[in-house]
């Protein structure tokens, strides 16, 4: 993992506290600084501020974009603005989590991301869904024979399916949904791999798309 901020005490902060669960392989304060360290430590993964004096987070991806296809992006930022999300999210990141976010629960987004998850803070996921469905028209084109095909394909869900996934697309982690449902973590894991059994879907990433298209998710709430 590379580390980019333009704060050099965040950045070491990041480095002692995630330094035991991942291998962090260098960081950086600028764009300049940071496109060079990627080049040359091609991490798997890249915790990217959004803000910095001299392009920030859309910079950088912007520059590798086309060398560095395998890497992922991570945007790290104090912003919550739907702006910024979704600027980042265009840009080719994978994942935006905010500055609040625990040691525990940063280190578990890089992972999720380095395995081709997405991932966001709950509230900012909404920003992202709704985006992408005015981009993809929510299938509001659809013919009879999709639509019911949809429908298939959801009556398969039982109720507590339907009310996981919707949390999950949204972003939630794990535990999160748990507390919210009243549910064990074990029970939530359980409902996750069923959905994506019956879908037939491989990642959460793939399942975020499925609701949006189907209108299961909106800015307000699971």
């Amino acid at each position: 993992m590379v580390i980019v901020d333009d704060h050099h005490l965040f950045r070491s902060g990041v480095r002692a506290e995630l330094g035991e669960e991942l291998e962090v392989v260098g960081d950086a304060g600028t764009v300049e600084d940071a496109v060079a360290l990627i080049r040359e430590q091609r991490p798997d993964v890249v915790l990217l501020d959004v803000h910095m004096p001299d392009g920030g987070g859309v910079e950088v991806i912007a520059r590798l974009s086309e060398e560095c296809q395998d890497i992922r992006f991570l945007a790290l930022s104090v912003s919550d603005a739907a702006e910024d999300v979704i600027a980042v999210i265009r840009a080719g990141a994978r994942g935006y989590v905010t500055k609040t976010i625990s040691a525990a629960e940063l280190a578990d987004a890089v992972r999720r991301v380095a395995g081709g998850d997405a991932v966001f803070s709950p509230r900012l996921a909404g920003f992202v869904l709704d985006a992408f469905a005015q981009d993809t028209g929510s299938g509001a084109g659809a013919s009879v024979e999709s639509a019911a095909a949809e429908d298939r394909e959801l009556d398969q869900l039982t109720p507590r399916e339907r009310e996981v996934l919707r949390h999950i697309a949204r972003g939630y982690m794990y535990k999160e949904v748990a507390q919210s449902l009243g549910i064990s973590v074990k029970t939530v894991e359980a409902h996750v791999s069923a959905v994506l059994r019956k879908l037939q879907l491989s990642s959460r990433h793939e399942l975020s798309r499925w609701a949006v298209q189907r209108r299961l998710v909106s800015l307000d709430g699971p």
